[in-house]
């Protein structure tokens, strides 16, 4: 089956400041996928070279099989694309901007529309221009889910949301993907993307590093570990056994060992028992701990990449149309 998404060595050059670094990705359709970043990781250069709003310095990028440059409006018709910063014409209402769109696609989605502002708390009658950050992102995630399309591109779909919304937004994502249609989120926040991807992405500096399925990616996650010995132990027995990392002994007697352990306990327990045990405590890390790993490693310097060409938007793309959100 072909992908929804194909990404292979993509480059994104801003003059002499390298954005992507050869990012490769695959997203299968029909599957919720996580993207996970922080800010200024290239998540939201990575979606608009998706979204045709950017041309790739180098590499290749497909939707559906075709590339984004090439499919055009029948292309778009099947994404529904959730930008990180909106745009909205001042002069409409909330429900006449929806409408708008809706016209723009031919009659589809105008029948979810009202569903979908009665859900997460909207106002249709309410001017654009008179709407909070909270408010503009419920206009921009009907626009994005009314018609139900084959591919959800999010880009911190929850950005703005309070508490209660933001589980209405997971279960429209559950939604989606029970009804077969792709999601790519991209977020900087772990625990909503763990909820409902299957597998995850994380990208720092322009580079993917790390994809896995969460599942793989908790076991990876490891448990933090305290022993609590009878008498003080030598922290040599301890610092190099296989999966144990972090190791490190209370300086005050001596006698309590913690450590970060990954894969079989069975080293660990083995060295442990040789020495009298009088407290062993061992607690899963959650996820979120794996993905601050990643950020706290210093990473190569790299060389600045040569100058790039304008970062105008591509004629006839989404960012040159009224409204800036298709």
């Amino acid at each position: 089956m072909t992908p929804a998404i194909r990404v292979h060595g993509l480059v994104k050059d801003y003059g002499r400041t390298r954005a992507l670094h050869g990012v490769d990705l695959e997203v299968r359709a029909g599957e919720v996928f996580g993207f996970l970043g922080p800010n200024g990781s290239g998540k939201s250069t990575t979606i608009r070279v998706l979204m045709d709003l950017l041309r790739p310095t180098a590499g290749s990028v497909e939707i559906f099989g075709t590339a984004p440059a090439a499919g055009g409006p029948g292309l778009r018709a099947r994404i529904g694309y959730l930008p990180g910063e909106l745009s909205f014409p001042a002069r409409m209402s909330a429900g006449e901007y929806l409408a708008y769109l809706a016209a723009l696609r031919g009659g589809r989605g105008r029948r979810r529309t009202g569903e979908l502002a009665e859900r997460l708390s909207l106002d249709l009658s309410r001017p654009l221009r008179a709407l909070s950050k909270g408010n503009k992102q419920k206009v921009g995630l009907v626009q994005a889910f009314m018609h139900d399309p084959e591919l959800l591109v999010l880009d911190e779909p929850t950005s703005g949301l309070d508490p209660l919304l933001q589980r209405e937004f997971l279960l429209l994502a559950r939604e989606a993907g029970a009804r077969g249609a792709t999601v790519f989120l991209s977020s900087h926040m772990l625990q909503e993307v763990e909820e409902v991807a299957g597998r995850v992405a994380i990208i720092r500096e322009g580079r993917v590093v790390d994809l896995d399925d969460v599942r793989a990616l908790r076991a990876r996650a490891g448990q933090q570990v305290l022993l609590r010995f009878a008498e003080p132990v030598p922290l040599a027995e301890f610092a190099d056994l296989p999966g144990v990392q972090d190791a490190a002994l209370d300086p005050s007697d001596g006698t309590t060992l913690s450590c970060l352990l990954r894969g079989d306990p069975m080293p660990l327990l083995t060295a442990a028992v040789r020495h009298r045990v009088v407290r062993w405590q061992a607690e899963d890390r959650e996820l979120e701990d794996l993905f601050l790993d990643f950020y706290r490693r210093p990473f190569p310097s790299t060389a600045p990449a040569p100058p790039a060409p304008s970062d105008r938007p591509a004629p006839g793309s989404a960012a040159t149309r009224p409204g800036g959100v298709r």
